[in-house]
């Protein structure tokens, strides 16, 4: 009988009481970012800063590849061993279609344009990734390149506390100002 209302005692204790209460501190001291992160244009959800989101069309800089299509209910990564020759073959598509999108890639193409994350949602890319879009983008908006790289360079945030991490760009808050450029 001990037993039975220490377990009970327990599961009100872990299972109600504690996910309450960090919850509500949550809310109370990060309310954006216990909410999910998201971003909101004219008092309508985008999207969420945390989530890749797939954009289609010349115009705009597009996210990196996905291995679960974008759908954050089949978050995955490909499993594909990188010697393997569906991966090899996968990647070399990637980069040709890359390269009929963006006539001036150049020799150097940055990896986080052909290879999808590990969750298959990462919504940052390299500076020199997102860079690489440039041409492509200015041709298809009527926006100068120096523009855009400007515009790529205040949406890039550096390494957290100065040393953990590589620099990035959110590629929805970007195409968010990229929108109102255009």
């Amino acid at each position: 009988m001990i037993a039975i209302r220490a377990s009970i005692v327990l599961l009100l204790i872990c299972g109600l009481g504690y996910p309450l209460a960090t919850t509500g501190v949550a809310q109370a001291i990060f309310p954006k970012q216990a909410d999910g992160s998201l971003i909101e244009t004219n008092g309508k959800v985008t999207g969420s800063k945390l989530l890749a989101q797939e954009f289609k069309g010349p115009e705009w800089f597009h996210s990196r590849a996905s291995a679960a299509n974008y759908n954050p209910t089949a978050s995955a990564a490909t499993n594909a061993a990188v010697a393997s020759k569906e991966y090899v073959k996968a990647t070399k598509d990637k980069v040709n279609n890359l390269k009929k999108e963006n006539n001036d890639l150049g020799k150097t193409i940055p990896a986080d344009l052909v290879t999808t994350s590990g969750s298959g949602f990462d919504p940052d890319l390299s500076p020199e990734a997102v860079k690489a879009q440039v041409p492509r983008v200015a041709k298809a908006t009527g926006i100068s390149e120096d523009k855009l790289r400007a515009l790529i360079d205040s949406h890039t945030t550096g390494r957290q506390l100065g040393i953990f991490g590589e620099p990035r760009v959110n590629i929805l808050e970007l195409n968010l100002a990229l929108q109102k450029l255009i």
